[in-house]
């Protein structure tokens, strides 16, 4: 069975993308932590705004994506609003699609 490691299953979820934005969540800084526990995986996130109308269509695509993969039993994600999103939390590839 496969064993997976925090980095392994941040670089995964750069396949989420925010369709408003098209960036994936992790160029957006929208990851907060993640938790693996053998087969378990937690996932700490926000998302740009309190009023998301994405909220589960991109929670919901990090708990499908890692649910299909082997090894991965159980998914956890939760969406948190503090510390709140900021736009200085996206990588330096992120700003300068959007043009920040």
């Amino acid at each position: 069975m496969k064993t997976w490691t925090v980095e392994q299953i941040q670089e995964l979820l750069k396949q989420v993308i925010d369709p408003e934005l098209g960036i994936n969540i992790v160029d957006l800084g929208l990851l907060y932590g993640i938790e693996v526990n053998e087969t378990d995986i937690n996932v700490t996130m926000t998302l740009t705004t309190p009023g998301c109308p994405l909220h589960d269509t991109i929670s919901g695509g990090v708990e499908q994506l890692l649910k299909l993969q082997e090894g991965i039993q159980s998914v956890q994600v939760e969406v948190v609003w503090r510390p709140a999103w900021t736009p200085e939390r996206m990588t330096p590839a992120a700003k300068k699609r959007l043009q920040w």
